[in-house]
């Protein structure tokens, strides 16, 4: 019974699920094809309603939304330091989200 105040429960109501991103080459100039240098790091990022959580750092990358027809409805540059991010909520249906860092661009279809 001594220890029992000495632990720490975490408890959340928040169960968001993780966005499995995909790699894809984003190159503005259409024709700079390298090798990267170093493995590259997939954002860990995971949803829960209009709310976008980011386990991993993307400060000032692009995140973008793109419609069945590649039309982009929403782009956004994520904030230094920001942990979550909140999606507009007059969004409903299937978009492409792309997070563009440098010439890399991570992609998957998510359903709002």
């Amino acid at each position: 019974m001594t220890l029992l105040p000495l632990s720490s429960v975490r408890v959340s109501a928040v169960n968001p699920d993780d966005i499995d991103l995909e790699v894809g080459y984003d190159d503005p100039e259409n024709g700079l094809n390298d090798d990267p240098k170093s493995p590259i790091l997939i954002p860990h990022v995971s949803i829960d309603g209009y709310t976008l959580y980011f386990y991993t750092p993307c400060d000032g990358c692009v995140l973008r939304l793109s419609d069945e027809n590649d039309n982009v409805v929403y782009s956004t540059v994520i904030p230094t330091g920001a942990t979550t991010l909140v999606l507009p909520s007059y969004l409903s249906g299937i978009y492409k989200i792309e997070i563009i860092q440098g010439f890399y661009c991570f992609w998957r279809y998510i359903e709002l």
